[in-house]
């Protein structure tokens, strides 16, 4: 009977030993879910991988971290890697992946109570890399914090947790390791790529041994917020835009100062000039000036200088293709609330309950921001060697194509391939140039705030061209 114990013992001894080997392999896998074949308003199986997940960041993971990952429909095994973060702060990633260059849009019919329906988007950027999508800061989307603290955030804790958030996807995700790294993101996403660029390259550096570095190999950017004067050249944008006279033009330099500084605006002269400029521009669209304003819902900008300004579902406009049943841009934004609000696709999504109240795809955060200027991360970068794309929709009022030509401009690298037309299809699809820093500046013509969802065929292009290294 001892020896019956005894043996009893011994193999439950084995069995503990072997469930303490696989724990930490099933806690990791509970991160993510397993492939999704199918979604609520897409008929028939998805043409391409996608997998979402959260992943636990910070002290005892208290911040949950969502994201949507689609694998690239080419090569995976080699295809580039890009972790993208739409702006605000405070706009889900799903902004970029059904309105921007994601494998799906919504079919942009009226909503009439039915589930919005999904169809395909001929130029995704995921049939050239596999792209991570990722809800931040916390508070975004379906991100969350599991305590008050954990549900408040600034721009250097979001910048860090993102860099810990893709530390532990690749954990994961091993098989990803050794692709070529990017990090991508629009509008606000400015101030976080830049940073996060910089602090994945210090990790790197600061690696010793056999512990596997991220391959990173640069960045990208559309309309970026970079830093804080780049408002003043709006006053430039209107001007060439022919939204107000030279004469209004020249008194404003005059009158408010060449920099347009707070401090000059107090003048009566200057106050005149203004309310003169916002009477001429008043009626425009701001993320693209040549389309509809829209007065109800209230237009809601990826830009946080418009964070206050929520329209009533919470949303901001976009979508390439319009029908005609729509008025104008904006009214595509609801159907992604409808749908992803429904209860079947968000148990398709794999979504925890209970975590997160309404989705909405633009919300308030629990923020602050403490970073203004990420020009010195730019010239950082630019000495170690990093790539990098910015562009520019040209019809943008938010942070026109001119203040992103200034802060490139300020970095001081020679051109080594000077302003020409990059063309699509044998018509301009904007202007290019070089610089020896590896950082190629693009306008795309006809593009509003996110241009991919102005000029989605366009922008593919430059997508593709640039990541394989050719000229655009």
């Amino acid at each position: 009977m001892a020896s019956f114990y005894h043996l009893y013992y011994l193999l439950l001894l084995l069995v503990s030993v072997i469930i303490l080997q696989e724990l930490p392999q099933q806690m990791a896998a509970d991160y993510h879910s397993p492939l999704i074949k199918y979604l609520p308003g897409f008929q028939g199986p998805l043409p391409f991988e996608l997998t979402t997940g959260y992943v636990g960041v910070d002290e005892a993971e208290d911040v949950q971290l969502f994201y949507y990952f689609v694998k690239s429909q080419a090569n995976p095994e080699n295809d580039p890697l890009i972790l993208w973060i739409t702006g605000g702060p405070g706009c889900s990633s799903f902004t970029a992946l059904a309105y921007e260059f994601g494998p799906l849009y919504f079919e942009q019919l009226v909503y009439d109570g039915t589930l919005p329906s999904l169809i395909l988007n001929p130029t995704t950027w995921t049939k050239e890399a596999s792209i991570i999508f990722l809800d931040l800061p916390v508070g975004t989307g379906f991100s969350f914090g599991r305590t008050s603290n954990a549900s408040h955030s600034t721009d250097t804790q979001a910048c860090f947790q993102a860099l810990q958030f893709l530390k532990k996807w690749l954990i994961s995700h091993t098989e990803f390791v050794t692709n070529p790294f990017y990090v991508g993101g629009d509008s606000y996403s400015g101030i976080f790529v830049p940073i996060i660029t910089e602090m994945i390259s210090n990790e790197n550096e600061a690696k010793a041994g056999p512990e596997q570095s991220i391959n990173l190999k640069g960045y990208l950017l559309g309309n970026p917020s970079t830093f804080p004067d780049e408002k003043n050249f709006r006053f430039a944008f209107a001007h060439g835009m022919g939204i107000i006279p030279d004469e209004l033009y020249e008194s404003l330099r005059r009158n408010c100062g060449p920099d347009y500084q707070k401090s000059d605006s107090d003048s009566a002269e200057c106050s005149k000039d203004l309310e003169a400029y916002e009477l001429c521009k008043s009626g425009l669209s701001k993320v693209q000036i040549l389309e509809m304003k829209c007065a109800e819902p209230l237009r809601r900008s990826l830009s946080y200088e418009e964070i206050a300004v929520v329209d009533r579902f919470g949303n901001q406009n976009n979508a390439e293709s319009i029908l005609s049943e729509f008025e104008c841009r904006d009214d595509g934004y609801p159907l992604s609330n409808y749908w992803i609000n429904d209860e079947n696709v968000q148990k398709a999504l794999h979504i925890r309950p209970g975590n997160v109240g309404k989705w909405e795809r633009c919300g308030r955060l629990s923020y602050k921001f403490v970073i203004a200027d990420t020009r010195p991360y730019h010239a950082n970068l630019s000495r170690k060697g990093y790539r990098s794309l910015i562009y520019s929709g040209d019809h943008d009022m938010i942070v026109p194509f001119q203040s992103t030509q200034a802060w490139i401009r300020g970095l001081n690298y020679s051109i080594i391939d000077d302003w020409r037309p990059w063309i699509v299809e044998g018509q301009y699809a904007g202007y290019t140039r070089t610089y020896s820093n590896n950082m190629t500046f693009a306008t795309v013509k006809g593009g509003g705030h996110t241009a991919p969802e102005y000029k989605p065929a366009e922008c593919y292009a430059m997508f593709k061209r640039w990541l394989s290294s050719k000229p655009l």
